[in-house]
């Protein structure tokens, strides 16, 4: 805990001053580390998931250190609870300038062994859910004309491999989604950008025990992330490719 509390704790940083940022599933893991990193630059953060106890927990960790934050229990699969969770953070932070799509769960098996709700699940909370959540932010960034989406994607977006058929389709289409949302939004100052990380330790449900000397960290991805949204505003980085130094 300590390592992370010099993550966000003394000053806050200026580098995002007056931006506001809303992340999906940023209660925990990922999502709660690209939520304290963007605080710490000095952004309004945002967050939203299922679980009330550990929203509540990360949103004290942010507003302890004087970050303005807002928590916000949502199921970003379905649009009206997307599109109240918006209207509150619009209303109650400001306009969103910057939008991480971060909620994902992974389910692992051959394709032919799973059934038509694990697909459903994984479908809807990988992909969908960025649509919903894109289609309900966008028109605020293109009033402004400038924003940043951020989608958490992986390398099993780019790869194949077995046991991987319903999150791969759901990775795959979410770098086709992000790819065609970049041109629709460019010309209106809005960049699309997918971040691509291989294994990471998380509590994500993925395939099996994690050796913690050869994957990724939370904060790592954080960073990516934190890169993206303080890049110049004529740049445009549209994908990051991320893995561990040493091969699993």
């Amino acid at each position: 805990m300590a390592s992370m509390d010099k993550t966000i704790h003394g000053d806050l940083g200026t580098r995002l001053k007056g931006a506001v940022a809303l992340v999906t599933g940023g209660s925990r893991g990922i999502g709660k580390a690209i939520a304290r990193k963007l605080a710490s630059l000095g952004a309004a953060v945002a967050i939203c998931g299922r679980n009330e106890a550990s929203l509540r927990t990360t949103a004290d960790e942010i507003s302890s250190a004087g970050a303005r934050v807002l928590q916000q229990k949502a199921d970003v699969t379905r649009s009206g609870e997307v599109e109240a969770l918006v209207k509150k953070t619009e209303t109650e932070l400001g306009a969103i300038s910057i939008l991480v799509n971060n909620a994902g769960i992974g389910l692992f098996g051959p394709a032919h062994e799973k059934n038509e709700e694990e697909w459903d699940r994984v479908l809807a909370t990988n992909l969908k859910s960025v649509f919903l959540v894109s289609r309900a932010v966008a028109p605020s960034m293109i009033r402004e004309g400038r924003g940043d989406i951020i989608n958490i994607s992986s390398l099993a977006g780019k790869n194949t491999f077995a046991g991987g058929g319903i999150y791969c389709a759901a990775k795959w289409g979410l770098q086709g989604l992000s790819g065609c949302m970049a041109e629709d939004l460019r010309g209106y100052g809005i960049r699309v950008s997918v971040i691509c990380p291989g294994s990471v330790a998380t509590e994500f449900s993925g395939r099996g025990p994690k050796d913690a000397t050869k994957v990724l960290t939370a904060e790592d991805v954080a960073h990516a992330v934190a890169m993206v949204a303080t890049q110049g505003a004529q740049s445009f980085i549209s994908e990051v490719q991320m893995r561990p130094v040493k091969k699993p």
